[in-house]
């Protein structure tokens, strides 16, 4: 297995296009989407402890980080946490965890176009007047898709110029904004009428949905230059830089506007920043917001195409998502998944409310479901660590570390609050792979390929 991923690495190096800005640009441009924007309405009842929320899941989140980032250090092959499971447990978790990480990531798709919908109809009201949302969320689905299907370098540098544009606002509102905040917001610690403990599990699951995009940057990693140096650099990076644009900005917005009127705002950054410096601010943060959503949109979009074709590749995924176009993108596999995504959007136009509510359902289950693959990746971390005697002296990995233990306990705790109901519902969409699976493992044409070894040569 060591000897084909060193193989791997060399094959790459001629064409590998993502440094170490890029791939940092995806992992905060995953992270900072759509989900933040309306994070301190969400957040706004539990005051100061919701402060303390965001720091408890960053310390979670840089420990998902640095075991992220050694398992790339081991294994920087294509695919994040689908390869790492597949290493550790072998050709049926494997498909389990990308039939899952796949659900989630292209069930997310339709919500944060929604979201980018949204402040555009705030930015041009005609939008929203005339009934064009749908068809604009639709629109800007496929011309991210579009910019995809040119390759893996172009939709990189799409993602690193929205992210390192988006910001600067941001970061103007986390810093600056301090000046205006009213610390007596803060005087009583939790607010809500549930227990401290309680509030802090209510919580988890809220902020952790920011967070999720941890793992962005080890999934292209057949594209990557030098993955086993740029991929745990650019995690930590991404993971640091945008903890301290939440903590920062939420702290800010909690602050500037009464609780009582943030808990009802769908644009709180735009209304803060009008608040604080005049509506042309707000306007600007709006326009900050678009591109934060298309950002994010962009680099999900990556993912959604990347982590099947690396199943595919070794026979986890049915085979389309593994056919490449000229220009090196496995396009079937994309259009494909932007169809469902786009199937879901379409939904929300619908006026049947089981069909808006089984598309609600779907987002709020995509943190739940994205914790399953963490935790499969925890586990594949001690399992390294029984194999220590071989990958150490090979590519000197020093002994395991608590870092994976917290890690572990972060997602634990992340899906004990989620609740029963996301937990049921998440199992029940990875149990509909179970024909899927029986497809594949009957079909001799889909043999295991050779990105991944599941036996040490």
């Amino acid at each position: 297995m060591i000897k084909q991923i060193e193989s791997d690495q060399d094959t790459k190096k001629t064409k590998a296009s993502l440094g170490v800005p890029t791939c940092t640009a995806l992992v905060v441009g995953n992270m900072i989407g759509s989900g933040f924007f309306i994070a301190p309405s969400v957040l706004a009842p539990y005051g100061a402890t919701a402060i303390i929320g965001w720091g408890v899941m960053a310390l979670g989140a840089v420990c998902l980080g640095l075991m992220f980032a050694r398992l790339a250090r081991i294994a920087p092959a294509t695919g994040g946490p689908y390869a790492y499971t597949y290493m550790g447990f072998g050709r049926f978790a494997g498909f389990m965890i990308a039939w899952g990480y796949w659900i989630s990531i292209w069930a997310s798709l339709p919500a944060i176009a929604a979201a980018l919908v949204g402040y555009l109809s705030k930015l041009f009201p005609v939008i929203r007047e005339s009934g064009m949302g749908i068809a604009v969320g639709v629109g800007v689905l496929w011309l991210v898709t579009f910019i995809n299907l040119k390759g893996v370098k172009e939709a990189g540098l799409f993602s690193a110029l929205t992210t390192y544009t988006k910001l600067i606002p941001f970061t103007a509102i986390g810093v600056f904004g301090l000046f205006w905040v009213d610390w007596n917001t803060f005087s009583t610690l939790n607010p809500s009428d549930k227990p401290f403990f309680s509030s802090l599990a209510a919580i988890a699951p809220l902020t952790m949905f920011a967070f999720l995009g941890i793992e962005s940057a080890t999934v292209p990693a057949g594209d990557v230059k030098d993955p086993t140096r740029t991929i745990p650099l650019a995690t930590i990076l991404g993971t640091l830089i945008a903890s301290s644009v939440y903590i920062l900005c939420t702290t800010t917005v909690l602050g500037v506007i009464p609780l009582e009127q943030l808990a009802t705002s769908g644009a709180p950054f735009a209304d803060a920043a009008a608040v604080m410096w005049g509506e042309w601010a707000g306007t600007v943060i709006a326009w900050a917001a678009v591109i934060s959503s298309l950002g994010a949109l962009n680099g999900w979009t990556l993912l959604c195409a990347q982590v099947p074709m690396a199943a595919a590749r070794d026979g986890s995924m049915p085979g389309i998502f593994s056919r490449l176009s000229k220009r090196g993108v496995p396009a079937q596999g994309l259009v494909l998944s932007m169809s469902l995504a786009t199937a879901l959007l379409l939904m929300e136009a619908s006026d049947s409310n089981t069909l808006v509510a089984f598309y609600t359902l779907i987002v709020n289950l995509s943190t739940d479901a994205a914790m399953i693959p963490y935790i499969f990746c925890c586990c594949v971390e001690a399992i390294l660590f029984v194999r220590r005697e071989v990958i150490s002296k090979t590519l000197r990995i020093g002994p395991f570390t608590p870092v994976a233990i917290v890690a572990l306990t972060f997602s634990l705790g992340t899906i004990f609050g989620a609740g029963p109901t996301a937990g049921m519902w998440s199992l029940i969409l990875i149990l509909l792979a179970a024909p899927v699976w029986v497809f594949i493992a009957n079909n001799s044409s889909l043999q295991p390929g050779n990105s991944i070894k599941n036996k040490e040569e």
